[in-house]
């Protein structure tokens, strides 16, 4: 059998994708990262109010991604409203939506 270039390519790239992977392993990242992919730039208070997690948990996740690059944040006035910054998550997120959210993998609605 002979050796898939890619897929040694992206050997070489394990400790990058492992990084993005373990940020996206929990769900409230995972759930926060939804939310900046859908639609303007979101404040805590925004995130918090949607998401219903805590601002202090909610600030910790935030605080973790930025560190690793995954989002960004800017400032207006007092209120920083946060944004996806990273391409391959973006990618990422996209890929998962859809193994996951196409209309074989939902369940059926209630009519």
């Amino acid at each position: 059998m002979t050796p898939d270039p890619t897929i040694e390519a992206l050997a070489d790239q394990a400790d990058e994708v492992a990084r993005l992977l373990k940020l996206l392993g929990n769900s409230n990242r995972l759930r926060i990262l939804c939310q900046l992919v859908d639609g303007p730039d979101k404040s805590v208070n925004c995130l918090a109010d949607k998401l219903q997690i805590s601002q202090s948990a909610l600030s910790q996740h935030l605080a973790k991604m930025r560190e690793d690059g995954l989002i960004e944040g800017k400032r207006d006035a007092q209120t920083i409203y946060y944004s996806l910054s990273d391409e391959n998550a973006l990618k990422l997120l996209s890929v998962l939506k859809e193994l996951y959210c196409s209309a074989d993998t939902l369940p059926p609605k209630d009519t």
